[in-house]
Parts: C-alpha cells; structure tokens; sequence
C-alpha cells in the first residue's frame, strides 16, 4: 500500500479540491441534521449553491487512483447521492444518507473510506455492518474491486460459515470488516486477539433494516467497543423512529444526504397488480411466467416453505426456477444466486433475505407472489429491477385478503397502479397442469422434511426435482437443466 500512498500526495485531497467543492459548507449547513426526517428539507437549495452541476468523480474530490477504478468498474459518472455525499464525506463530516434502492450507495460510501486509508494507511481501518449475508458478499466485491490496485484487503463476517476460517482472515488483520451484527459479536467474544479499538470508519449499511431484524442489542454492544473518536456513515432507504434512535447514539454533528423526496419507486419502474381469487395463484404465476417468457424474474414469497414449494412447483413444469431463503445454508444461498447471476437459472424464487440491496443487473421482472406485509418492504423488492438507469416490470398478486396491505402499498408510493392484463379462459387451462404438478411438489416437499430429519446434511436442494419432473403430464423435461 506505501507506493499507492505516494501516488495520493499530489491530487491534494486536503485542502484543496474542484470548484464544486466551494459551496459545501453552505450546502452542508442548509442539510444539517433535524430530528424529524424531512428528506425534502434543502435539495433544491443546496444545489443552486453548488452550480455547477459536478461531472465527474475528480470534480467531487476523489483522487486519480481511485477515479481509475471507478472508470474500469465503468461508473463514467457519480449518481446523485454521491455527489450529495461524497464532498461532505471527504471534509469528515459524519453523513446520514437517505436514497432510493439502486442509487449507488456502496460507492457513496467506500470511496471516502479507500480515499482515507490511502492517506493513512491502517489495518482493521473501517467497519461495515449490513443486515444480510448476501449484502455483505457484495459489499465486499465493490471494495475489493475500487481498492485492487492499491492493495486493498476485506474479510466478510457472517452466519453459516466456519468460524475458524473466519477467525484466521481476521488474525491478517485486513483493511476492510463487512459483517452481520450477530457474528461480528460472537468474534468480538470468543475470538483472540481480535478487537476494533483502532477503528477509524463506521458503515451502517440499510440501518433501518438492521434495527428492524432485532439487532439492536447488539448494535448496541459493538457500539461500546469501537472508539468514540471515528467517522460514521448511517445509510438508509427509509428513515423510522429507530434509525433516528440510532443516529442520536452513534453519530456527531452529521450532515443529512437526502435525494429522494419520499418513499418512492424508480421512474422507469412499470408497476402493475393483478387481483386474484387465492386459490388460482399458482394458475396465475403460471400464466405471467409464460406470457413474459425469455425475462429474467424474481419472485417474493412470504415463507421459506412457500418459497420451496413454488420452486418445486414451477421446476415440475419445466421452468428454470431455484430457490433462495434463510433456511438454506450458506453455500447453497450463495450457489443459488451464482446461479442466477451466470443467467443458467431465469426464475429466483427468495423470501424478503433478497430483498434489500442485491444488484443482479439483468432481473427484468419482479413479481410479488406474497404481497409482502410492510409497506416499505414493496420498495425494496421492486427495486430489485429497473437498477441504474435501466427500466423493469413489477407485478404484484392481490388475493381477497390482501386489499388492505395493497391499498397502503399504494398510499404509501403515492401512485394508483394499473391492472396487468390477463385472459382468464387461457389462465383456467392450465389448472389440471399446475394442481397436478402441485400434487408432486407437496409430495417433494414432505420427502425434503423426512430427508432433512434423517440426516441433517440434505442432498442439493437446487437440482432434486429432476426425476419428478418427467412424470408431469405436459411438463417439458429440459435435458439442458443437468
């Protein structure tokens, strides 16, 4: 890292920065923090204090090495809540970032954190806590891919993994933590040696979220063992009483980064629902399966056991569907999105774990099975698609018993959303396919349950419907799927 911090000196990240720069004090006390949300608070204003409009990464502040790796991962140019936070982050300001899903946040926040380490170079310099697994995987990626030429090393702290593997990669002391708050704790007690007194960097990546899944308490407790004297970064889709809980505890004097107006959608989002009788679902999701054939889609169920039975479901009649939930381990968490990732899957089936943060590039189609029961989570989940500029399809199933949660769906994005078209005679035609392939899907099901008894290290859950599959009346057996 030395010759990486020899390059740093000359581009001046101290004092002297691009003119945008010039007007962020001001900008900066117009968005200083209240205690009631208000995210329209001073947009407007703080950018007509910061004409002109900042175009790339160098006019920010972001020194040439780190501009370089922003061009090979080909971000060409900062979205909006990085040009909010990261001149406001580079003076070492403590931030709390309000944006929409999708929005770049991971870079608003890692590209103060490698600027700063290239200045002092330290080991265990910076935290970042996130409330799922897979979030922490992809977190990871970004910093190891912004600080590569600069040598910059991460360690990911999760559940479902060994922990003595986990315990050797904080022994090398790396530059970078992303961890779940749960484990992080069970290293902080039970691991030797390890400690974050010299942490220098907070991260609270999708805090709501975090404090909504009941780690408060241990929050709490990470929070008394890292020093008081260090910069922290609170960022959030949604701002609740807790988050705001959280801030009055954690952060000094923070400077708030709001760029989206309310809770809202992407513009190029097309959001539909179809109101349905609950027994004709599977029917429906069918239907819509078929008629937007050759998308990539992901599917939200309420439950695991949903989740599993509907993969099975759509896996006995020929769709490349795989599943993803909490209780899958962690290999096969990962091996399902991979999968999903590499494109050889065109159907993700996930409860709410894959709801928050994932950027899968290519999701056309989101498709809420499970209308989800908070409101706040609909954002989440169709956000999924219509990522960075692109647009995408959200179609949400409303049974007799979900009319309430949708109309407070609809409240809550401001917007009345259409019906998506469907004929209903060709819907009804599939009924004897899908009962019978429901049929073997309960029975898989229940033969998984046996199995999972019998011996706690199951078969791979992504490929065990293959035999069933054939005995389908219609169903098409893929020989590609082996």
């Amino acid at each position: 890292m030395a010759d990486a911090v020899g390059e740093e000196t000359d581009p001046g990240s101290g004092d002297h920065r691009p003119g945008p720069e010039a007007g962020s004090p001001g900008a900066a006390a117009l968005r200083e923090l209240e205690l009631e949300p208000g995210p329209e608070a001073g947009s407007p204003g703080a950018a007509a204090l910061r004409e002109p409009e900042p175009e790339s990464f160098k006019d920010l502040g972001v020194t040439e090495v780190l501009c370089e790796a922003c061009e090979q991962l080909g971000w060409k140019s900062p979205t909006n809540i990085q040009k909010e936070a990261l001149p406001v982050a580079l003076q070492g300001r403590d931030i709390i970032g309000l944006a929409e899903t999708g929005s770049g946040k991971t870079g608003a926040f890692a590209l103060p954190i490698l600027q700063a380490l290239l200045e002092r170079p330290q080991r265990l310099f910076a935290l970042v806590l996130t409330p799922t697994r897979e979030l922490a995987f992809q977190i990871s990626e970004q910093f190891e891919a912004l600080g590569s030429s600069i040598g910059v090393k991460s360690a990911v702290i999760v559940g479902g993994i060994d922990m003595m593997s986990q315990s050797l990669a904080l022994a090398k002391k790396p530059h970078v933590v992303i961890a779940t708050p749960g484990r992080l704790i069970d290293h902080l007690e039970n691991t030797k040696g390890f400690n974050l007194r010299a942490l220098k960097y907070l991260v609270m990546d999708e805090a709501d979220r975090i404090l909504n899944m009941d780690f408060e308490t241990e929050v709490d407790k990470i929070l008394k063992v890292i020093p008081r004297d260090r910069k922290t970064y609170l960022y959030s889709a949604t701002m609740t009483k807790k988050v705001q809980k959280l801030q009055r505890a954690a952060l000094k004097n923070p400077v708030k980064c709001a760029v989206s107006t309310k809770y809202q959608t992407v513009e190029k989002l097309q959001q539909h629902y179809v109101f349905i009788p609950s027994k004709f679902k599977d029917c429906y999701l069918v239907y819509i399966l078929n008629e937007l054939a050759g998308n990539s889609f992901i599917i939200f169920c309420s439950t695991c056991n949903n989740t599993q039975r509907t993969a099975l479901l759509l896996r006995n009649l020929g769709f490349a569907a795989i599943p993803l939930h909490g209780q899958m381990n962690q290999s096969k968490r990962l091996g399902a999105l991979n999968k999903f990732k590499a494109k050889s899957r065109s159907v993700l089936l996930a409860t709410d774990v894959a709801s928050r943060g994932l950027d899968i590039p290519h999701v056309d189609v989101v498709i809420n099975f499970d209308i989800p029961t908070h409101s706040k989570d609909y954002i989440h989940r169709v956000g999924r698609t219509a990522r960075a500029g692109r647009s995408g399809k959200s179609i949400t199933f409303v049974t007799q018993y979900d009319v309430e949660l949708f109309q407070r769906i609809e409240h809550l994005i401001g917007k009345k959303l259409p019906a998506y078209p469907t004929q209903d005679e060709e819907v009804m035609l599939l009924a004897e396919r899908v009962s019978e392939a429901q049929r073997f899907a309960r029975l898989e099901l229940r033969e998984q349950g046996d199995k999972r008894k019998r011996r706690q290290d199951d078969d791979d859950d992504t490929e065990q419907s293959l035999g069933i599959r054939r005995k389908v009346v219609g169903g098409r057996a893929r020989k590609k799927l082996h």
